[in-house]
C-alpha cells in the first residue's frame, strides 16, 4: 500500500510539473511577446482580467490560445506650432521663418508708347539745271565741253557714261573734271534741218546711267539727253565789201540784242538755288544773284549799275532807298554801317550781293521791291569807272573783280560817256525782285 501510494504519488507530481510547463510555454508565446502597445490597451481597458505575471495556482484565468493580429497605433500629434505636424517638405516652416507672404502684385507689362516724331523745319530744295554742257559751233564742226558733275550735286561721273550721237569722247581734262567732244558737222548722228533762212544742224548729248552699264538691277540716276544746235544763216553779204564773219554779224546785231536773258533773283544761304520763300527777319543776309544768258555770242560780263528799294513796285513811289548808285558803287554800308556787300565774282556772266535785311519805318506791312538796272559789257573788256562793282568794307572801297581803281569814284560823280558810246557797248536791262517780306526778329510786327 505504501509503496502503491509513492508511485501514485510520483506520478500525480510528475503530471503537474508537466502540465506547468506546458502553461508557461504557452504563456511565453501568447503575452510575453505581445506588443507594448496592447499591453497597455489591456491594461487601461477594465473589462478584460489582468494578465498574471507569474504562475497561481489559486488564481487560474482562462487564456486564448491565439489573440487576433494588433492594429498599429498612430502616434498622437505633436504639439508643436512652431512646425506643422503636415509639412513633410518643410516648405511652410520657411514661410513662417521668412514672415507672412505678401499680396501678388505683379501684372503683364504694358506696351510702351511709340515716341511722337517731333517737327522739324525743313525748307525743301529744288534743283535747278545744272550748267555743265557748253557747245561752240565752228565752219565745219562742233565741240561740246560736258562737266562730269553732270547734275550739280557734287558726284562727278564717268566719262564711258556720255556719248555726242553715239560717239565717245574724244578728250578730258583731268584737274577740271571735264570731258571733250569733238565732231563734223555731218557726224556722230547729227540731224540737217533747213529753214528758209537758216542750217540747223542738231546733236543729242546722251547720259546713261552707270548702273545700267554694269548691269545691275538699280539705278541712282537718270538717264538724260540734251540737245546741241548749231545754226548758219543762209544769207551772205557778197557785196565787194565783204564782212568778215563775227559772233554777230552787222545785219543781224538788232535780232542779237533781243536774246539776251537777265534775271535777278533770291538764292540760298549756299547760293545753289533759288531761295522758296521770301520771308526774312531783320538781322538777315538778302542773297541777290543778278545773271545774263546770251546765245550766239561772246562771253560777256554783268554789272549791277543801280538799285532802288520801295514799299511798292513804282519805283517812283516815296519812301524809296537807293542803295547802288554811280554806276556800280554799293553805298547802304558807308551810308547805315551795314554789312551788305559784293560778293568776289566767280562766274564772268554772274554777280551776286549780299543785302543786310530793312524795312521802312513807316510801312507795317514789311514788303520790300527791289528794282535793279543790269547792263553787260563784253568779258574782254577791262572793268573801267563806269563797269564795275564796288563794296565798302574797313573805310575803303574794293572792287568784286579784283581792280579797286576803278571804285575811286564812288566818293564823287564817276564821269559819264555819252548814251551812243555806251550803246556800242553795253546791253541794259531793268530787273524786280519782290515782294520781299521782312519781319522783327523778335515777336509779331
Amino acid at each position: 500500500m505504501g509503496f502503491w501510494q509513492v508511485g501514485v504519488g510520483l506520478v500525480v507530481f510528475l503530471a503537474l510539473g508537466y502540465s506547468e510547463a506546458l502553461w508557461r510555454n504557452k504563456r511565453s508565446s501568447n503575452y510575453f511577446f505581445m506588443p507594448r502597445a496592447l499591453s497597455k490597451v489591456q491594461k487601461t481597458d477594465s473589462r478584460m482580467p489582468p494578465i498574471p505575471q507569474k504562475y497561481d495556482p489559486s488564481n487560474l484565468v482562462l487564456v486564448p490560445q491565439k489573440l487576433p493580429a494588433p492594429f498599429p497605433v498612430q502616434k498622437p500629434a505633436r504639439s508643436d506650432f512652431k512646425k506643422p505636424s503636415q509639412d513633410v517638405l518643410g516648405v511652410q516652416s520657411k514661410e513662417l521663418l521668412l514672415g507672412p507672404v505678401q499680396k501678388l502684385t505683379w501684372r503683364f507689362p504694358s506696351l510702351p508708347e511709340e515716341p511722337t516724331q517731333p517737327s522739324v523745319p525743313f525748307n525743301l530744295r529744288h534743283p535747278v539745271p545744272a550748267r555743265s554742257v557748253a557747245a561752240r559751233c565752228a565752219e565745219n564742226s562742233v565741240y561740246v565741253e560736258v562737266m562730269q558733275d553732270f547734275f550739280g550735286n557734287g558726284k562727278p561721273l564717268k566719262s564711258s557714261a556720255f556719248t555726242l550721237g553715239g560717239c565717245t569722247a574724244t578728250g578730258e581734262d583731268p584737274s577740271a573734271q571735264v570731258l571733250l567732244f569733238e565732231s563734223e558737222l555731218h557726224g556722230c548722228g547729227s540731224i540737217l534741218t533747213v529753214t528758209e533762212d537758216e542750217l540747223v544742224y542738231t546733236f543729242k548729248l546722251v547720259y546713261t546711267p552707270q548702273e545700267v552699264l554694269y548691269g545691275v538691277p538699280i539705278v541712282r540716276s537718270s538717264s538724260a539727253v540734251v540737245g546741241i544746235e548749231c545754226h548758219y544763216s543762209r544769207k551772205h553779204n557778197v557785196s565787194s565789201d565783204a564782212l568778215m564773219p563775227n559772233w554777230i554779224p552787222y545785219a543781224a546785231s538788232k535780232a542779237a540784242e533781243e536774246i539776251f536773258v537777265f534775271s535777278l533773283r533770291l538764292m540760298t544761304d549756299d547760293w545753289r538755288f533759288e531761295r522758296p520763300s521770301n520771308q526774312y527777319y531783320l538781322g538777315d543776309f538778302i542773297n541777290i544773284e543778278a545773271s545774263v544768258r546770251s546765245y550766239n555770242h561772246v562771253p560777256l560780263r554783268v554789272f549791277v549799275d543801280s538799285c532802288v528799294a520801295t514799299s511798292v513796285p513804282d519805283t517812283s513811289a516815296i519812301p524809296r532807298y537807293s542803295f547802288i548808285e554811280n554806276n556800280g558803287c554799293l553805298v547802304d554800308a558807308k551810308l547805315t554801317g551795314s554789312r551788305s556787300q559784293f560778293m568776289p565774282r566767280t562766274q564772268i556772266d554772274t554777280l551776286q550781293f549780299q543785302l543786310e535785311a530793312f524795312r521802312f519805318q513807316e510801312e507795317i506791312s514789311g514788303f520790300v521791291y527791289i528794282t535793279c538796272v543790269l547792263k553787260v559789257a563784253a568779258a574782254s573788256t577791262p572793268t573801267n569807272v563806269e563797269q564795275k562793282a564796288c563794296s565798302f568794307s574797313a573805310n575803303r572801297w574794293v572792287s568784286a573783280d579784283g581792280d579797286d581803281q576803278v571804285c575811286g569814284c564812288c566818293d564823287a560823280t564817276c564821269g559819264i560817256r555819252s548814251g551812243s558810246d555806251q550803246l556800242k557797248d553795253l546791253q541794259w536791262n531793268r530787273a524786280v525782285v519782290g515782294p520781299i517780306r521782312v519781319k522783327d526778329r523778335f515777336g509779331p510786327m
